[in-house]
């Protein structure tokens, strides 16, 4: 009997070491991110409620609404070419944006480069797979965080505010592919531009019939001290 109490005590010992071990291991901040404010949350980021066609014209919707272009999310649909091109969404999402004469800036796939953008006021549109109704890949907003709580903030379906701690949101972020966008005005740069990368979308623009707002990107990137 003596045995089997002093057995259980060691597993109870090694469980709270474990549970120890596993809590110091999740206190430790990546360098990047120690260079980033506390907290950020992008109040006015435009909301569009639903989750019809993955959330794409809805998450759509307030990227542009953040850049002052007056849509709705139903406005979005045929363009988008919904319902029917869910595989194409991606493309048909950076064509449309395109077409505004908008830059569609490619990310890192990486959580402080998208952490990085939303501190610096951008919002971040991204494709991540939802585990709880959907089982199709969804579109939201990366629209701020918090460090000390270990969470980002989104814009997504239903919510308005919807919470994901880093490690959840970073495996449902990269489950999707991994994509993520900057959708900007051709005279805003995103923080820590990468300037190949910037021209590359500035000519993609011009090739696309937007000649003057890929001129106004490069002048944009010159202009930059």
């Amino acid at each position: 009997m003596q045995g089997v109490i002093g057995l259980r005590a060691v597993r109870q010992w090694l469980a709270a070491l474990l549970a120890l071990a596993v809590v110091g291991c999740a206190s430790v901040e990546p360098p990047e991110f120690k260079r980033l404010p506390e907290r950020v949350e992008l109040n006015g980021v435009p909301f569009f409620r639903g989750n019809a066609n993955q959330g794409a014209p809805q998450t759509l919707a307030g990227m542009l609404g953040e850049q002052r272009i007056r849509i709705t999310p139903g406005l979005l649909v045929k363009p988008l070419k919904l319902p029917g091109a869910e595989a194409s969404l991606q493309s048909n999402i950076e064509q449309l944006a395109a077409g505004y004469g908008l830059m569609v800036y490619p990310l890192d796939s990486s959580l402080s480069a998208l952490l990085t953008q939303v501190a610096a006021g951008y919002p971040v549109m991204l494709r991540f797979s939802d585990g709880t109704l959907w089982s199709e890949p969804r579109y939201a907003m990366l629209v701020g965080y918090n460090r000390a709580k270990g969470t980002v903030m989104l814009r997504a379906g239903m919510e308005r505010r919807r919470l994901m701690d880093f490690n959840k949101f970073e495996s449902a972020w990269k489950d999707a592919g991994g994509w993520a966008v900057l959708i900007l005005s051709p005279t805003q740069l995103p923080a820590n531009v990468d300037k190949a990368r910037w021209l590359k979308v500035a000519n993609d623009l011009s090739r696309a019939g937007q000649e003057q707002a890929g001129a106004t990107a490069i002048k944009t990137l010159q202009s930059q001290k």
